[in-house]
C-alpha cells in the first residue's frame, strides 16, 4: 500500500487552478487607468498579484482530510482480506503438494500423471487468482483516488473563483514543486476545514 500512500501527494502536486482571468483583466484596466501615481500603483499592483497566487500543503492535506483517511483504510482492509485469502489458498495448496508427493511411490503410473496435471492446474488457477487480485486492487485504488481527487480540484476551483485566486498551487517536502511559499499564502487550515465539512455532510446524506 506504499504507492497508495503517496499517491495524493503526488496527484494534488499537479493542481494548477487558473481562476481568476476575468479579474486579472479587470485589475489590468484599473492599473491603465491609474497610472498617474505610477510608485503608489506599482506597490498596490504587487500586492494585488501576490493576493491571488495562494498554494495548498499536499502534506497536510493527505493527514487531515478524512475522505483520504477513509479511502486509505478501506483499501488497506480490501487488500489485507485479498491477502489472507490468497495465503489461505495457497496453504491449502502446499498441503495438497506434500500430501501427493508422499503417496507418489504407491500410486501407479496414470495416477501419478493425473496428479500432477491436477496439482499443476491448481497452481495456475492460484497464479491467475493472485494476478486478479492485483489487477483489482489497483483499479479500487485508482478509483479511490480520482474521487479523492476530484473532490479536492472541485472545491478548490470553486473556492478559488468565489475568492478571485488566479493560481492555487501545492507544495510537499517530499517532492516540492515549490521551493519557497510564504506562510502567509497558505490555505490548507481553511480548505482542509472546509473539505471535511463537505464530506461529513455527505457521509451524512448516504447513511440516511
Amino acid at each position: 500500500m506504499n504507492r497508495f500512500l503517496s499517491n495524493l501527494s503526488k496527484i494534488t502536486l499537479g493542481i494548477v487552478i487558473v481562476a481568476g482571468a476575468a479579474s486579472c483583466g479587470q485589475n489590468a484596466s484599473n492599473t491603465a487607468s491609474n497610472k498617474s501615481d505610477s510608485t503608489s500603483n506599482s506597490n498596490s499592483s504587487n500586492t494585488k498579484t501576490a493576493d491571488k497566487i495562494v498554494y495548498v500543503n499536499a502534506d497536510t492535506l493527505s493527514a487531515q482530510y478524512e475522505f483520504f483517511k477513509d479511502a486509505q483504510a478501506k483499501l488497506e482492509g480490501t487488500a489485507k482480506k485479498a491477502q489472507e485469502n490468497l495465503q489461505s489458498k495457497g496453504q491449502a495448496f502446499q498441503r495438497e503438494l506434500a500430501e501427493a508427493e508422499q503417496k507418489a511411490a504407491t500410486m501407479s503410473a496414470s495416477e501419478r500423471q493425473a496428479t500432477e496435471e491436477r496439482l499443476a492446474r491448481k497452481q495456475q488457477e492460484l497464479a491467475q487468482l493472485n494476478q486478479n487480485a492485483s489487477a483489482s486492487l489497483a483499479q479500487d485504488e485508482q478509483n479511490e483516488m480520482t474521487s479523492v481527487y476530484n473532490s479536492i480540484t472541485d472545491y478548490l476551483t470553486k473556492h478559488a473563483q468565489e475568492k478571485g485566486y488566479q493560481y492555487v498551487l501545492t507544495y510537499s517536502k517530499t517532492n516540492p514543486a515549490v521551493i519557497y511559499a510564504d506562510a502567509k499564502l497558505d490555505i490548507t487550515k481553511e480548505v482542509v476545514e472546509a473539505l471535511n465539512k463537505e464530506y461529513k455532510a455527505k457521509k451524512g446524506t448516504e447513511k440516511k
